[in-house]
């Protein structure tokens, strides 16, 4: 279930930086695709991966509307 994939991705204490970020604003949406890279606090582990993130700017604050994320093809390499 969605419940159980965050909790056991929390379980594992993940620590998140940003590696490349490409961002496009419009009027009342903004875009935010790139990589990040989690360091898991449990292991050690660190675990790259492709994000989207589309904000839309609804009632006067910005709200996610999207968001997408997947580990590199290339981590299994």
């Amino acid at each position: 279930s969605i419940k159980s994939y965050f909790v056991d991705f929390l379980q594992k204490k993940p620590q998140g930086v940003i590696l490349e970020s490409n961002v496009i604003k419009g009027d009342d949406y903004c875009m935010d695709a790139g990589i990040y890279e989690f360091t898991m606090g449990a292991t050690g582990d660190k675990v790259k991966a492709r994000y989207t993130y589309v904000y839309q700017y609804e009632d006067g604050e910005w709200k996610i509307a999207h968001h997408h994320s997947s580990i590199m093809p290339e981590s299994f390499l």
